[in-house]
């Protein structure tokens, strides 16, 4: 009880104390994000078996990852904090081709089924990454799962961009990037951060500028591999280091990033990207993760409704769109329904929307906000109630209850 006193300013002259104690048990106390609303728990409830965790790559001669056997109950907080009705209304991705340069896609995942193209050996994903960025970017709705992606009507270029363990060179991801272009995708969603480019790597990003495909890129790793000596120095990471590039961090529900992640030189937009909840390649369950590599599935996802509902925008006008209309920040932050909706008036220049401007949506409280907020003005109520009754009945009985002149 003592927390709750500790918030309450002390009490004016004339309020009865069990008035406060009222107020004192029924105003709600938890944990805030800096905009002041209930910090949202992304993390299964204790009767919920914990979710297995997507990796990047996995050790020479392991076995395919498992599938997923838990589901998840509720919806997750990446989901909430998009607010992707309002885009919905307007397209869901219909007609635009977003290449996954990873370790694969797997078509038979019921979230992507009919909308994956593979090419070569993209449709095989012994890691599981890709195919869970993809559900993150285009995953459609599946009964018994509470959250679907943010173009889920877009279609899927598998890419390899690895080897069959996901390990990743410059030269691998180049080669890849090339046939996601050849194959016309508008968007190639690319989730790896390598220490150095390539001649073959700065070859591929070139034709796709030239071809006008939209790059998405993690500004950094999902992790530090110093051997715990301490967080590397800002440094650059390819291919979000090279130009034309939209490169991304992550954040998680309470605006933070994870305090071991390596921070890169620049980003130019943030995304959802702790404890993110996907799909896999096998199973009907769900997985988590965290890091950059995954909040590019959001934004490639953003990028394709973007690219559908305006197409005549250039991939470097889409990626322009994406960060003007994003909520400030140190590095802005992904505004999906915004990105398709505002009206921007030239370069530069603040994004205008028929759309209320509005911060991301918390996670709903079934309503205990309001009925705590009308339950203490009812209190309130009684209060001065009482204070005037307590200030009138002695004046009334020396009066003799006389009216007063």
């Amino acid at each position: 009880m003592s927390e709750h006193f500790a918030m309450l300013p002390r009490r004016a002259a004339g309020t009865t104390l069990p008035a406060v104690l009222l107020l004192s048990v029924l105003l709600p106390v938890g944990p805030a994000t800096a905009a002041g609303r209930p910090a949202a728990d992304p993390s299964p409830s204790a009767s919920q078996a914990p979710l297995p965790v997507v990796v990047n790559e996995l050790a020479d001669n392991a076995p395919c990852r498992p599938g997923s056997t838990v589901t998840a109950r509720a919806e997750p907080w990446t989901q909430s904090l998009l607010g992707l009705d309002a885009a919905w209304a307007l397209t869901r991705g219909s007609g635009t081709v977003v290449a996954v340069v990873d370790t694969g896609v797997d078509g038979a995942a019921k979230a992507l089924s009919g909308r994956v193209t593979a090419v070569g050996d993209g449709g095989n994903d012994c890691v599981g990454h890709g195919t869970f960025v993809a559900g993150l970017a285009v995953g459609g709705p599946v009964e018994g799962l509470p959250f679907t992606g943010v173009a889920p009507q877009a279609r899927v270029l598998a890419v390899r961009g690895t080897d069959l363990r996901g390990h990743a060179t410059a030269d691998s991801v180049a080669s890849a990037l090339q046939q996601a272009v050849a194959g016309g995708a508008k968007v190639a969603v690319v989730p790896f951060a390598l220490a150095s480019s390539s001649l073959a790597l700065d070859a591929a990003l070139r034709s796709a500028a030239e071809h006008d495909v939209l790059v998405v890129a993690p500004a950094g790793p999902d992790s530090a591999t110093n051997n715990g000596e301490g967080a590397p120095p800002p440094r650059d990471y390819w291919p979000a280091a090279a130009d034309g590039v939209l490169s991304v961090l992550d954040f998680g529900a309470d605006g933070s990033r994870l305090t071991e992640a390596p921070e890169p030189k620049h980003a130019d937009l943030a995304a959802p990207g702790d404890r993110v909840v996907g799909i896999g390649p096998r199973g009907d369950g769900v997985l988590t993760g965290s890091g950059p590599s995954l909040a590019v599935g959001l934004v490639g996802g953003a990028a394709a409704l973007v690219r559908s509902y305006r197409p005549g925008l250039t991939a470097a006008q889409t990626a322009a769109r994406l960060t003007a209309t994003a909520f400030p920040a140190d590095v802005p932050r992904l505004d999906v329904a915004a990105a398709v909706s505002a009206t921007v008036a030239a370069p530069g220049a603040a994004p205008t929307s028929a759309r209320p401007a509005v911060l991301p949506r918390p996670v709903s409280d079934g309503g205990a906000r309001r009925r705590a907020v009308a339950i203490t003005l009812g209190a309130t109520g009684v209060a001065v109630t009482v204070g005037a009754a307590a200030w009138a009945v002695p004046r009334g009985r020396r009066r003799g209850w006389r009216a007063a002149h």
